[in-house]
């Protein structure tokens, strides 16, 4: 290792929270942090053998320059001097080839580490429950699979390299000085105290300052994420606040620039401190040993090998003073890692699960209880930037819930907000499992079989259809990879949207932007639609697809829902009554358990709950239409 790059790693550390290294890491981290390394143990010897040949060169050079001085001085052959600098150009050479040699393969098992893990992660997170999302926060989860991956890559590359070669490096410097002179060898150590120890408390003040940077650079990241969003754009602009956010973007910024610039000056005072003493202990090695040459005791090339030797000297022994930092850091980064892959899905399939039958299409619900799990029973407390676990008792949502759906029937579940109706939806695809009771399609429970099977059997419109920033093409082909293009188009006409599609410059490849907000409303549903129709699943939910719709829309979404729904065992969840009147059986549902079933003629008949409903539902409707028609203008 040259001097420039040993002085470079020094710094390097010095950067390092040194608060990790007080960590204690769970027992067997160090054989898990191996299994991902096996596949690269030959890349990885031939890169640690690179490292100590480089080492090792980076000794000799130093001592065939002094072998070129006492040529010169001692009278030697022309042809001596040149076979030594030929040798000289040669290591050169081999030096050049050896540091290409260990890039190469510093970048294969760095760049190969990366790629395992980031694909382990998000492979583990992508199979999460939805009870997870909804607790993690998506910034926290983004550093582990970016920071914490590269990090983690560290140990094997620069952190593996850098103390492997600074080790072998120190103590071949050390062994050959003390062999050339152990007096000047000694004297120039004397000088390192009083470099280290300042460098440490220098050290803890340029981590607090790194903290600090990576606290603020955060802040920004998650500012400008919330406010170039499509959501976060348009509250900004609706509430005409661009000059406020500018500010206070500004003041994050100001304040990570002046770090920047602290940073930046404490770096530079570093390598000109550690540059400064190694050029006062070069001046007493050629005081020192100058002397002992005129004196008859050392010859002249072993004064110039020992002040070139020293050079390379200061910043092996400076990093690794901090060397249990740098492994702890990379430890810590594998366990933050490890923590991810460790935590396991709330749904996943069971041991034997079995995919359902083709057939499958009847749902039944048998005496189903459900409280939502508790964040310590699904994320991390790192994930939710808690400070402690949340251990409070679960409050029950569903209480008993029992109903059957014979294959072809539309259901329709009803009630009031917060009563349970979207959680009944969930169970049915297994987001949620119930905590007692069974939920069955086709006969079969849910848990026990196959996640894959259960989730192709079901198709679900919500009220929010989500579309990824990408094509309609690709969008739809997300629900049927294979379908042709025909496939799409008889989709889109049967969801009601095909001329809308078609009417665009560019038709199926138009990019519907961010969570599809380049469409309206009922133009996203629509698609939604099309995209179960694509499916073509036996069984369909509607979680109140048509609730935040105009009248014109609606209409719309409804005449493609008929084509969705055709056919198909149906689970629809209602806002709007007059959306359900000829539902096969209305179920409404009332903290957690179903107070009444029947047709809409008999529920209105009873006089109950779903009666007092429709009623305030239709009393409301008339109250408004009667105030449009009084007053045109202020509507």
């Amino acid at each position: 290792m040259s001097s420039g790059m040993a002085m470079r790693s020094a710094y390097r550390s010095m950067h390092q929270d040194s608060s990790v290294a007080n960590r204690k890491l769970p027992k067997g981290i160090l054989r898990r942090i191996l299994s991902f390394a096996r596949p690269y143990r030959r890349d990885l010897a031939l890169f640690l053998a690179v490292t100590v040949v480089s080492a090792v060169i980076a000794v000799v050079t130093p001592l065939l320059a002094g072998a070129v001085v006492n040529a010169i001085t001692g009278h030697g052959t022309e042809g001596r001097v040149v076979a030594i600098a030929a040798v000289i150009a040669g290591l050169a050479l081999l030096d050049t080839a050896m540091s290409l040699v260990s890039r190469w393969f510093s970048s294969r098992i760095g760049e190969g580490l990366i790629y395992d893990m980031r694909t382990r992660v998000f492979d583990h997170v992508q199979r999460m429950s939805i009870a997870f999302f909804t607790r993690t926060q998506t910034g926290a989860l983004v550093s582990r699979l970016n920071n914490d991956v590269i990090g983690a890559q560290q140990a094997f590359t620069s952190t593996l390299s850098g103390v492997v070669s600074n080790v072998i490096g120190l103590v071949l410097t050390a062994t050959v000085m003390f062999t050339l002179s152990w007096q000047v060898t000694l004297l120039s150590l004397v000088l390192l105290p009083l470099f280290v120890l300042p460098a440490r408390a220098f050290g803890r003040r340029l981590q607090a300052m790194t903290r600090e940077s990576y606290n603020l650079n955060a802040s920004m990241n998650t500012t400008t994420s919330e406010r170039f969003n499509v959501s976060g754009a348009l509250l900004v602009a609706l509430f005409g606040r661009p000059e406020q956010e500018a500010a206070s973007f500004a003041d994050r910024a100001g304040k990570v620039r002046d770090i920047g610039v602290r940073s930046a000056m404490y770096g530079r005072i570093f390598i000109a401190a550690l540059t400064l003493v190694a050029a006062l202990a070069q001046a007493l090695t050629y005081g020192l040993g100058g002397s002992l040459a005129i004196r008859g005791s050392l010859d002249a090339g072993a004064v110039v090998s020992l002040a070139l030797l020293l050079t390379r000297l200061y910043g092996p022994l400076t990093a690794l003073s901090n060397v249990r930092v740098d492994v702890m850091s990379a430890l810590v980064s594998f366990e933050r890692v490890f923590e991810i892959l460790d935590l396991q899905p709330l749904v996943q399939d069971r041991p034997g699960a079995r995919p359902l039958p083709a057939d499958a299409r009847s749902v039944e619900f048998d005496d189903v209880h459900f409280a939502y799990p508790g964040a310590d029973q699904v994320s991390l407390a790192s994930l939710q930037d808690i400070a402690i676990p949340d251990h409070s008792p679960r409050i029950p949502v569903l209480r008993g819930i029992s109903f059957r759906i014979r294959p072809g029937q539309l259901v329709a579940l009803v009630g009031p907000s917060g009563a349970g109706k979207t959680t009944i939806s969930q169970l049915l695809p297994r987001i949620y499992d119930p905590y007692s009771g069974a939920v069955r399609i086709g006969g079969v429970d849910v848990r026990d079989a196959t996640l894959q099977s259960v989730r192709d059997a079901i198709g679900v419109v919500s009220q929010d259809a989500h579309l990824f920033h990408d094509t309609i093409r690709a969008n739809l082909l997300y629900a049927r990879p294979g379908a042709l293009d025909d496939e799409l188009v008889a989709a889109l006409q049967a969801a009601q949207i095909w001329d809308l599609v078609a009417a665009l410059p560019e038709g199926l490849d138009t990019v519907v932007g961010d969570r599809g907000y380049r469409l309206s409303g009922g133009e996203k549903q629509r698609l939604a639609i099309a995209r179960v129709l694509l499916k073509a699943p036996g069984i369909v939910v509607l979680d109140e697809a048509t609730a935040h719709l105009d009248s014109e829309s609606e209409a719309a979404v409804q005449q493609a829902l008929a084509a969705a729904l055709a056919g198909r065992t149906s689970l629809v969840i209602a806002h709007r009554l007059s959306t359900v009147r000829a539902a096969d059986l209305i179920l409404v549902v009332e903290h957690g358990q179903v107070v009444e079933s029947g047709t809409h003629d008999e529920l209105v008949a009873r006089g109950g709950l779903y009666a007092d409903l429709y009623r305030t539902q239709f009393q409301g409707q008339a109250a408004i239409q009667a105030s449009t028609e009084a007053s045109p203008a202020q509507v």
